[in-house]
């Protein structure tokens, strides 16, 4: 992951990280004894923290290497366990209304078809279930200051251009360079939509990651959170959005007809 997150454990990186987390669960955690599927679900840390809270969580994982080493680690947590299967997101293998809720944290940009992944997870989301989306934002605050300040570099100061991924470059692992437009085009036309809120600013810019790291801890936790509180208030220049809504009863309708 070093081509795609700073290397390290920075204050900016761990702030970020934990809110992600936080934000994406606390809107996907439904009532008790409710059923959650987690999509895309990796090592399976996130499904194992919503079994934890009560839910009965299901994750799908298109890796066999990674549904092998989730059901390794929640082999020993306490019950209820999730339940961990291979699935691809743009074909996923329930039945329409199946979960009370649908997550996927930080991995739809990796999908090839995000859109049809969006349709999916609506479609085996229940009517009144809620579907949340974790996604990074390459129209982001920090990326738009990386892309001008490199401008000034090459074009103007006529440095050479930076070798490796820049801020701003989307990852090759990765389909789709999202925006908040982006993400509410694609998301909207399967979700009405009721969140959409902004997790940090300026992650990963050297000069501010350098800058929170000199402060003692205390005033790094104040000014980390003061920054957040402002991408809250504008997703469009945040680090991260987390978008969530209901499926739309249209795409139900036409998704339960064929």
């Amino acid at each position: 992951m070093s081509d795609v997150i700073p290397t390290g454990t920075t204050r900016d990186s761990a702030y970020l990280f934990e809110r992600m987390t936080a934000v994406t669960l606390a809107l996907a955690t439904p009532q008790a004894g409710g059923s959650v599927l987690d999509v895309a679900s990796g090592f399976g840390q996130d499904s194992l923290a919503l079994a934890a809270r009560g839910a009965r969580v299901v994750g799908a994982e298109p890796s066999a290497r990674m549904v092998g080493w989730a059901r390794l680690q929640g082999g020993t947590a306490p019950e209820p366990r999730p339940r961990f299967v291979r699935g691809w997101s743009d074909a996923l293998p329930f039945a329409d209304g199946s979960f009370d809720a649908v997550l996927c944290k930080g991995a739809i940009d990796h999908f090839d078809r995000p859109e049809l992944a969006i349709a999916e997870m609506a479609r085996v989301a229940r009517p009144s279930g809620r579907v949340v989306l974790a996604i990074a934002n390459f129209g982001s605050l920090a990326c738009r200051l990386a892309r001008a300040l490199d401008d000034v570099r090459e074009g103007w100061l006529g440095r050479p251009v930076a070798r490796g991924r820049r801020h701003y470059d989307v990852p090759a692992d990765h389909f789709t360079r999202y925006d908040l437009a982006a993400m509410r085009a694609q998301a909207g036309r399967h979700l009405e939509l009721d969140v959409a809120q902004g997790l940090s600013l300026a992650w990963g810019l050297p000069s501010w990651t350098h800058f929170v790291e000199r402060l003692p801890e205390a005033a790094a936790a104040r000014i980390l959170e003061a920054v957040g509180a402002l991408a809250r208030r504008v997703p469009r220049y945040a680090d991260v959005v987390v978008l969530a809504g209901r499926p739309r009863a249209a795409r139900r309708s036409a998704s339960t007809s064929r």
